[in-house]
């Protein structure tokens, strides 16, 4: 007769204990730090499993991919998606609520009374009026005026406003984000929504301008910028160059073609930054171009305000 044995059989494992539930017996253990842990703290990987600690690690110590021009990789183009949403967004409010469009457009210089009723600045004396406008310190509307749109009421250009400029962040904020990473990418969208307010109030301090189409010529600047640096041209530069031509002519006698003009001008200054920028230091060189010229634009703003204000 066989000897029962009271020990685990031969090559059997001893049981343990999770260690972070003490009380769930288990055989599992993490292939990293082969400590054992039960199967709610199991965490799949490419090979084996792992604990949770250890997928934290792992996370923390893993190098994120970066684009060619040093920004971090992202599935989806999330800035692209955010600015779309808030222009949107805007224009729902703006058709709710028609009056945010004096607040918050480019107005250099204005009046306003108590009412909230806005008057032409013409320099002189106007008792119960108060000033209003980038020139008297509302440098807020030199970024908010790029995500107001003409409405409905003003005709089929007003809507065309708002659905030329969503279309061309959709079609070229998703290839120029997808090479510079969201953080850059949203840097030049702005910087090039900040040129055109400011070429508009350096023309025209006493007039008022909205729209996005600053910062979407901006976006055309850069993305010619970088296809010409990369020699890869995701959209024909014809399908790109001449629909913004025509628009340019076309709606030259509604809209700003200062702020058309200033946005090339800053997204192409802030692209040739971000793309030509030596891979050595490239992120110190493309801080320091583009924070520069943020800080080139607003002191153009200053300057001319004073002149404005006398």
């Amino acid at each position: 007769m066989d000897t029962i044995g009271t020990g685990p059989a031969s090559g059997e494992e001893a049981t343990t204990t999770c260690y972070r539930h003490p009380k769930r017996a288990t055989l599992l253990r993490c292939t990293r730090c082969e400590r054992p842990i039960c199967p709610d703290c199991m965490r799949e990987a490419p090979v084996g499993h792992r604990c949770p600690d250890c997928v934290r690690t792992e996370s923390r110590t893993v190098r994120q991919g970066r684009t060619v021009f040093g920004g971090r990789v992202s599935a989806r183009p999330v800035v692209t998606y955010a600015l779309i949403a808030l222009v949107v967004l805007a224009y729902l409010v703006e058709l709710a609520r028609p009056s945010i469009v004096d607040q918050f457009d480019s107005l250099g210089t204005g009046l306003v009374d108590d009412a909230g009723q806005f008057y032409v600045d013409q320099g002189g004396p106007y008792p119960g009026l108060h000033h209003v406008g980038i020139a008297h310190g509302e440098w807020y509307r030199l970024i908010t005026s790029a995500f107001l749109h003409s409405l409905p009421a003003q005709g089929v250009l007003g809507i065309l406003h708002v659905v030329f400029n969503l279309y061309w962040i959709w079609v070229l904020g998703r290839i120029v984000e997808e090479r510079l990473g969201g953080a850059r990418f949203l840097a030049v969208y702005l910087l090039a929504a900040l040129g055109g307010s400011v070429l508009g109030f350096l023309v025209d301090p006493y007039g008022a301008a909205i729209g996005a189409s600053g910062a979407v010529y901006g976006l055309a600047g850069c993305y010619v910028v970088l296809t010409r640096k990369l020699h890869h041209h995701p959209i024909d530069p014809k399908q790109v160059i001449i629909p913004f031509v025509i628009w340019m002519v076309f709606s030259a006698g509604w809209t700003s073609w200062e702020g058309h003009l200033g946005g090339l001008l800053a997204g192409g200054v802030a692209g040739l930054g971000v793309a030509y920028a030596p891979a050595r230091r490239r992120t110190l060189v493309q801080v320091v171009v583009l924070v520069g010229l943020a800080v080139l634009l607003l002191a153009l703003v200053l300057v001319k305000s004073r002149d404005v204000v006398g």
